[in-house]
């Protein structure tokens, strides 16, 4: 056969294990490169598989319309905690879909738009740095989540969490440790929540240009804390963090 023959089995998805074991001891270079890019796509789609298995549990308990929700934020000491809820249309393939931690600040761009573009619904919620003060940023995480639950239409049948409990939802909910790359639908959100607080940081930037957000993003690196020491705080520095705290109580 000819390497463009090959090529056109491939790409339609249906090699049989007999088409592929001859393919693997085919010389031709430009063969081998065709096989070696059809399995690297055949494992991303056995991963992606696996990241559904939540959504179909909860398909195959009678809960169609699922969410994921995670957040962005909680560690920096400035800026707002970013909390996102996204319902994706099952078994919605994006390839390349994870952790937000996980990805290049390019492929988070490039899913951000993906998962906007496809998502049956989401919500982004931001909690600011004076909400975060006065009532905890575990508590404000909690609240910029019930926001943006709230916002979906439809309302989800079930809600899956990273790592967080949300015991007054009224629908059933699974909190799951490290469920941002476990689950789909909460990947996607905690791409939504950390592109989004990132782009803002980068807009604070420009506001407030002494203390470096478009490159830390508020999160609290030894030059944001001495950008702190010689500048003081802004209106988005957390004052319950350490070491902000220790540093307001010494003036």
């Amino acid at each position: 056969m000819t390497i463009k023959e090959i090529e056109s089995i491939f790409l339609c998805g249906a090699p049989t294990e007999d088409f592929i074991e001859a393919c693997r001891k085919d010389t031709r270079k430009s063969l081998q490169t065709i096989l070696r890019r059809y399995e690297r796509r055949e494992q991303e789609r056995e991963r992606l598989h696996i990241m559904y298995a939540y959504e179909r549990a909860a398909a195959q308990a009678g809960h169609l319309v699922v969410a994921g929700v995670d957040e962005a934020g909680r560690g920096p000491l400035a800026g707002p905690v970013a909390a996102a809820a996204v319902i994706l249309p099952q078994e919605c393939e994006l390839p390349r879909l994870n952790d937000s931690k996980k990805l290049s600040y390019a492929m988070r761009e490039d899913l951000f738009a993906q998962i906007v573009s496809c998502a049956v619904s989401y919500h982004v919620s931001l909690i600011d740095a004076e909400t975060i003060d006065r009532i905890n940023v575990l508590q404000a995480t909690r609240m910029g989540m019930y926001e943006a639950i709230a916002m979906l239409s439809p309302s989800p049948e079930e809600v899956l969490i990273d790592a967080v409990e949300l015991p007054k939802l009224r629908m059933p909910s699974k909190s799951i440790i490290k469920g941002d790359a476990k689950s789909a639908s909460i990947a996607a959100a905690s791409i939504l929540a950390k592109v989004t607080r990132d782009r803002l940081m980068e807009t604070y930037d420009r506001e407030y240009p002494n203390y470096g957000f478009a490159k830390h993003k508020g999160y609290g690196t030894c030059e944001h804390i001495e950008a702190i020491r010689k500048h003081g705080i802004c209106p988005l520095h957390r004052k319950s963090f350490e070491p902000i705290r220790s540093m307001l109580r010494k003036h």
